[in-house]
């Protein structure tokens, strides 16, 4: 199989993918990211390692099995291709065209989108039989969920194979279909847009937001801490996703949101959101 994206989740997948015994060919946009990926995976079988739920010698096969390119026709042969490239609309309409040009005509190409209707990016390929979404979540080597998103236009057969994978890397698939948010952002995103006019409103602090739904509904994070962990960007993102299909002025992002963004406060990959890291 083939990944596209040197990010969080593409690094989160291959490792997924090589552990469930696949070959991987992985796509970045420059030798260094491509090295960081390769150390990042090394440094988590390392903690699995010292943990004694993997040991060296499998360590080692499951990392033979890992070949990093800057070349996409290196993806000519896979079966299987996984975009995790930046929720860009433009930026995957890009790549799922190139893609299609390099990719062997049986192949499936996938995304890993959690923002836009996957019919958008199979229609920019000459075989949108073959595209569908496998959207892992964040990390990818932990969480069981994979939403397997069908299309007006995408085979059985494809959806099938799509599901298969899912199952072979030991995951939960559920199948759904092609509409902005899917399932658990269109419930999720809400939750979160609404802790933030919670706060807004100086109804309560953050970390007592916080504190009241891990311990009122007994999630494992409360809103604050899940929205530094996705990404204040990208939860913009998606909520204008959900507002563009629906209208509905629940999506619209809190303000506050939308100024953090413009102030770089992205969460933990800017070392500052609502908290500081």
């Amino acid at each position: 199989m083939g990944l596209v994206g040197s990010g969080i989740m593409g690094s989160g997948i291959a490792e997924t993918a090589i552990e469930s015994g696949y070959k991987v060919t992985l796509l970045s946009r420059t030798p260094e990211s491509a090295q960081l990926i390769v150390a990042s995976i090394k440094d988590s079988f390392e903690r699995k390692i010292g943990k004694h739920k993997k040991t060296s010698t499998q360590a080692d096969e499951e990392l033979g099995r890992l070949s990093v390119t800057n070349e996409i026709s290196d993806l000519a042969d896979c079966d299987l291709v996984i975009e995790t490239v930046v929720e860009d609309l433009d930026v995957k309409l890009r790549m799922m065209r190139s893609l299609d040009a390099v990719c062997k005509p049986s192949a499936i190409i996938a995304t890993n989108t959690s923002t836009f209707p996957v019919i958008e990016l199979a229609a920019a390929t000459s075989r949108p039989d073959k595209v569908c979404g496998i959207h892992f979540f964040n990390p990818a080597p932990v969480m069981k969920l994979v939403e397997i998103v069908k299309t007006l236009v995408v085979s059985e057969d494809t959806i099938q194979a799509a599901n298969s994978f899912a199952l072979s890397c030991n995951k939960e698939p559920v199948i759904v279909k092609d509409q902005a948010g899917f399932i658990v952002n269109c419930l999720l995103f809400p939750y979160l847009n609404n802790a933030v006019k919670l706060l807004e409103q100086g109804v309560a602090s953050m970390e007592d937001i916080d504190t009241a739904m891990k311990g009122g509904c007994g999630f494992p994070m409360g809103p604050f801490a899940l929205l530094d962990l996705v990404g204040l960007d990208t939860a913009v993102s998606i909520l204008n996703s959900l507002y563009d299909e629906f209208k509905d002025p629940n999506f619209s992002p809190a303000p506050l949101l939308k100024r953090m963004v413009t102030a770089k406060l992205c969460g933990r990959k800017t070392r500052a959101g609502f908290y500081k890291y």
